[in-house]
């Protein structure tokens, strides 16, 4: 799993060719699922969050972040992702909560 910052002779080969893409709006949120494939035809996933705010000019922009999931690593990630899901769905949700409620969390503040 590789974050957005790369050089940029990676820079190319990550951008892809886009093979499948499926949005998912959550809120205030939307996440982009992205089926990339490499000139080699070697495919990836990269899952971005894009978020909505108003910037100091008072006009929206975007905030985005990314990851790139590599085929090498999906089994692995996967098994992380349903574990953490299935940890907050038994212990941290009261009966009957679904996550329906959208909080706001500022990374940044953590």
């Amino acid at each position: 799993m590789y974050s957005e910052e790369f050089d940029g002779a990676n820079a190319q080969e990550r951008s892809g060719e886009d093979v499948y893409s499926k949005p998912v709006r959550a809120g205030k949120r939307t996440y982009f699922f992205d089926v990339k494939a490499t000139k080699g035809k070697d495919y990836y996933l990269t899952i971005t969050e894009s978020k909505r705010r108003m910037d100091s000019n008072g006009h929206f922009a975007y905030d985005k972040h990314k990851i790139f999931l590599y085929k090498e690593d999906f089994e692995k990630f996967t098994e992380g992702l349903e574990e953490v899901i299935s940890y907050i769905k038994t212990n941290c949700l009261k009966d009957g909560d679904q996550g329906g409620q959208f909080s706001d969390v500022n990374f940044e503040e953590l």
